[in-house]
């Protein structure tokens, strides 16, 4: 797998790693059926917005885009991301690129001028076939650059500017282009041909376009399957930083757990739009809340929940086109039925579905037994509403002990009031909240 990873130019925010949970579930799954899986998510750090920004807030664009390249990888370790088999930086390999244009030029796809390189779009005939555009119609630039011979044709090296880093090549020092970029990486790691390229909806055309048109002009088959995950939107509108309506992970991280966040995140099918808000998050965090509520009421009086086996209803899902949305209905239907067991005091039953419900979690990144997500805090307001609970229901426990029942119903009472359910267990008092 070759993902197209982040342009490093500021903090992520949420339409950013939507793409990047949509392809880690994908790996998890692919995994999960027996494949080998090499997934490869580069790291754009060199490009204008780069540099522009670097220069306004007067930092060396290299330590700018390193910057960002921690912010990033920070934001994806946080949401649960496996990490990928290697990361590669555009900067890195310069050398590779060089090597494409030359087959490029050699086979009279590319040309040199004035220090710029350009792919001849005429030249290939199969260009707009990923993406469905009509040749005659494109045009990419908003002018007609020097030396350029058409306007459809595109950029694979810029020709150096003062002030602008760069590299020597055979046709002049200057900068990669975007596209080039992971042509060059993708190939260099997974071969002439792989299995799946992935990016957001918005790369279909021009950058899918033109990293399939400039691989294939070289020889290289490239990859067998495209996926491209949809958009998250604020007010209709495709989250971006030019159009100010930024949700920081940082930021959200402050107000909800990573595992809500990435239970929020993956739930929609990844070729759906997320129309954000604060009320769809809110209760889809109340949604993961039931399914970890559910597991560690079974953990709290079995003791412990094994990972099980995974119903054909979910397999079937994932099966079909990263189903998430049908996987995750079985999901909490089974947690439905487990809570019938548990209130019918089936506790086998509810053990069995418990297990199959760590399974189906597992897969998705979401286990709220694993180590993982127990060991990872929440947002401020939920520690502090489970630092007030834990100090009731100890208060609660110690006015048992001294048989001061009217002061331990009192405390349950005021739970209940407040919409906290208390279960006593073997193991000790489990709230939940209501719905």
């Amino acid at each position: 797998m070759y993902v197209c990873g982040a342009t490093v130019q500021g903090i992520p925010h949420i339409g950013h790693v939507r793409g990047a949970l949509n392809y880690d579930v994908l790996r998890r799954w692919l995994v999960h059926s027996g494949l080998d899986v090499l997934m490869v998510r580069n790291v754009t750090d060199i490009d204008d917005k780069i540099l522009t920004k670097a220069a306004d807030a007067g930092r060396p664009w290299w330590e700018w885009a390193a910057t960002h390249e921690r912010a990033f990888e920070d934001a994806y370790t946080a949401l649960g991301c496996l990490p990928p088999s290697i990361a590669p930086r555009a900067t890195g390999h310069v050398t590779q690129m060089i090597e494409l244009m030359r087959r490029l030029i050699d086979k009279g796809h590319a040309y040199a001028e004035g220090g710029d390189v350009y792919f001849a779009v005429n030249s290939f005939d199969g260009y707009g076939a990923l993406s469905g555009q009509r040749l005659d119609e494109v045009q990419q630039g908003e002018t007609l650059a020097e030396g350029k011979r058409d306007p459809r044709d595109f950029t694979l090296w810029k020709g150096s500017k003062p002030g602008e880093p760069s590299w020597p090549t055979p046709w002049g020092s200057g900068r990669p282009g975007w596209h080039l970029e992971c042509s060059a990486m993708a190939t260099t790691y997974l071969g002439a041909e792989f299995d799946i390229h992935g990016g957001g909806v918005d790369l279909v055309f021009p950058h899918h376009e033109n990293e399939r048109a400039q691989s294939n002009a070289a020889g290289d088959p490239f990859a067998r399957f495209w996926l491209h995950n949809a958009w998250v939107t604020l007010s209709g509108e495709k989250m971006s930083k030019s159009l100010g309506n930024v949700v920081s992970i940082p930021e959200m991280l402050r107000r909800y757990r990573a595992v809500e966040l990435r239970y929020y995140l993956i739930q929609p099918h990844y070729r759906s739009t997320i129309e954000y808000s604060d009320a769809a998050l809110s209760e889809s965090a109340q949604g993961y809340r039931r399914v970890e509520q559910f597991l560690r009421r079974v953990a709290g009086s079995a003791g412990e929940v094994h990972i099980g086996r995974l119903p054909a209803e979910f397999t079937a899902a994932l099966d079909d086109d990263l189903g998430t949305p049908q996987a995750f209905a079985v999901l909490h239907n089974t947690v439905r039925d487990g809570n019938a067991a548990l209130d019918a005091a089936d506790s086998a039953k509810a053990l069995e579905l418990a297990e199959t419900v760590r399974a189906m979690t597992d897969v998705l990144g979401l286990d709220p037994l694993s180590e993982q997500w127990a060991e990872v805090g929440g947002s401020s307001e939920a520690k502090a509403l489970d630092t007030l609970i834990e100090g009731m229901l100890a208060a609660r426990q110690q006015a048992r002990k001294d048989k001061d029942f009217a002061r331990a119903d009192a405390i349950r009472d005021q739970l209940t009031a407040a919409g906290i359910a208390v279960e006593d267990t073997p193991n000790g008092p489990l709230w939940t909240v209501r719905d």
